[in-house]
């Protein structure tokens, strides 16, 4: 009697286990761990002298995230387990104080989260409503706007384009972006006319480290992720110039409307790229 008490004692204490054992395994969502990209570093730009800089134009330039090869740039909504949009990984940032925001694109003046979640649409509105039982008192009630990361539309980037002597090579150098929204009224409606405004502007070369450890999706390859350092360091989005440094400082669309615009922002890109060809003979 006291061998099949012994017995089934042991029985219990392993099935016991296995299910413990079975309860504790690790969930690998995929076929293995993935230990690139969170210790990812960004590749550290050349050195370069004002003395071999002999020529630069600065340039302001949009990304437009409605444009099909540009969607990496603002989807996913929602988080998932390994993605984020890139408003959501900077506002991230923003907000746990890892990264500052600007009120300008000469960053000289921080911007406080309260200021920029006004500047997306964010505020209370008071209405009134009626008791629906009675004596059907009218009672005044207040409604809050919440701002949403997902209401960006494009992102604009500053940057400086220059020929460095000394490598005899045309670069790019991406000083600051700033996500854009529609602007709003104080009741929080998209004004007429479809006028855009930045939230805020980062300085690029404070957040390349977190932008190369943030993934981004690859249409072609889903075991080679990118960043987006490496998208906007290899150039994989579609944009359009909205303005160049100029004696006006004026935009595009201060002199030109339409496909005119569209012109005029094709022929700065030209006007570049020739530069480059002119200082090499064949």
């Amino acid at each position: 009697m006291n061998k099949k008490i012994i017995l089934l004692a042991a029985i219990m204490a392993f099935t016991a286990a296995s299910y413990a054992q079975e309860m504790n395994v690790n969930v690998l969502d995929g076929i293995y761990v993935k230990e690139h990209m969170p210790t990812k570093t960004y590749m550290a730009y050349p050195y370069v002298r004002e003395a071999d800089v002999m020529w630069s134009k600065r340039i302001w330039r949009v990304i437009d995230l409605r444009e099909k090869i540009n969607l990496p740039l603002g989807y996913p909504k929602t988080d998932t387990r390994d993605r984020k949009s890139l408003m959501d990984v900077v506002w991230n940032a923003v907000k746990e104080g890892s990264l500052t925001a600007y009120d300008n694109d000469e960053f000289t003046a921080p911007r406080t989260i309260a200021e920029i979640e006004r500047a997306g649409g964010a505020g209370t509105d008071s209405t009134t409503y009626t008791e629906p039982d009675p004596p059907y008192n009218i009672r005044d009630t207040i409604i809050k706007r919440e701002f949403a990361p997902e209401k960006v539309i494009q992102y604009r980037l500053k940057e400086d384009w220059f020929f460095d002597k000394q490598r005899s090579v045309m670069e790019v150098r991406i000083i600051g972006f700033a996500p854009i929204v529609y602007a709003t009224d104080d009741k929080g409606n998209i004004r007429e006319g479809g006028e855009t405004k930045p939230l805020f502007w980062v300085y690029f070369p404070e957040a390349r480290r977190l932008l190369s450890q943030a993934e981004v999706f690859n249409r072609e390859n889903d075991a080679e992720r990118r960043s987006f350092d490496d998208v906007f360091h290899k150039r994989l989005f579609n944009s359009y110039i909205m303005k160049e440094s100029n004696v006006y400082d004026r935009r595009i669309s201060e002199y030109a409307q339409g496909v005119k615009a569209l012109q005029e922002s094709d022929r700065i890109k030209d006007m570049i790229i020739n530069f480059e060809h002119d200082m090499w003979e064949y």
